[in-house]
């Protein structure tokens, strides 16, 4: 299933329907889920149709059936991995001294 292609409406329907399809599989009824979610079983209703939700419904549907990962998923947090950072040479701490010669020296031959 392509969901760049789908309008809001199928993203709606087909995320109810995983939604529903989730919950019978826990072999809850929509007013246990509704009650343990803290939202009207029309909410759930509406939410499972595709046919206007709201983010507090899909989200308490959510936890309702400890499905709390798929938030995570949405966004995931970068970590950073150390080696593909730029290796960055130490600050200077002191400046070098200059060594003062008297005469240039010559490379002799022998």
């Amino acid at each position: 299933m392509q969901t760049a292609l789908q309008t809001l409406a199928e993203l709606e329907a087909a995320t109810g329907e995983k939604l529903k399809a989730l919950r019978l599989q826990r072999n809850l009824d929509q007013v246990t889920v509704a009650a343990r979610a803290g939202v009207s079983v029309r909410a759930l209703r509406n939410l499972e149709a595709g046919s206007g939700s709201n983010l507090h419904t899909f989200v308490a549907v959510l936890r309702a059936l400890g499905l709390e990962g798929w938030l995570e998923s949405l966004a995931p947090v970068a970590s950073i991995n150390p080696l593909t950072l730029p290796r960055h040479k130490k600050e200077r701490q002191r400046a070098t001294t200059r060594t003062r010669s008297a005469s240039p020296q010559t490379p002799t031959g022998g």
